[in-house]
């Protein structure tokens, strides 16, 4: 099946990265249904989550993208402390659209390199050769090294997620 080039994907042949585009039904959501379409753990696959910007008047003063393996939640208690807010709430489906002009379930970090997101990946890319995000739409994934992505994005590698629901709602 033909992929159509997103921006992400044009980003990362304009700085000559090793990526590999993989389709699958766009009708799915969900990360982890995504890894099993995919044929990969689901440790594998980064899920993008929106953090609205903290409105205590303290740092960060920008909204915050997330990236979590699709088998954890986003720990917002251990985020809030790392960026020194008080109390953090995920964005809406709607907010997060409205936030990205991207499809939830199609948002990507690579699409939205300065765009004004402080963007942060959980620690445990790290332990993976390659990982799978969003390529900017829903129903293609982008396959690449995390240190890639790291260096791309500027994305701060940290402990943000943990096993069952999502904490500090």
């Amino acid at each position: 099946m033909a992929v159509n080039k997103t921006l992400a994907m044009r980003l990362l042949e304009g700085k000559k990265v090793v990526y590999e585009a993989i389709t699958y039904d766009a009708g799915e959501r969900d990360a982890e249904k995504i890894a099993i379409q995919l044929g990969v753990p689901p440790e594998q696959v980064f899920k993008t989550l929106v953090v609205a910007a903290p409105k205590d008047g303290r740092s960060p003063t920008k909204p915050m993208l997330t990236l979590i393996p699709a088998n954890r939640q986003l720990d917002l208690k251990k985020l809030a402390k790392l960026v020194g807010a008080k109390k953090l709430k995920l964005a809406t489906h709607q907010e997060a659209e409205a936030m990205t002009g991207l499809q939830v379930g199609g948002i990507s970090p690579l699409a939205l390199i300065n765009k004004g997101f402080a963007i942060y990946l959980d620690e445990r890319a790290e332990a993976q050769p390659r990982i799978f995000v969003s390529a900017g739409e829903r129903g293609t994934q982008i396959k690449l090294a995390p240190k890639d992505l790291r260096q791309l994005t500027g994305a701060r590698v940290a402990d943000l997620s943990s096993v069952g629901s999502e904490e500090g709602d």
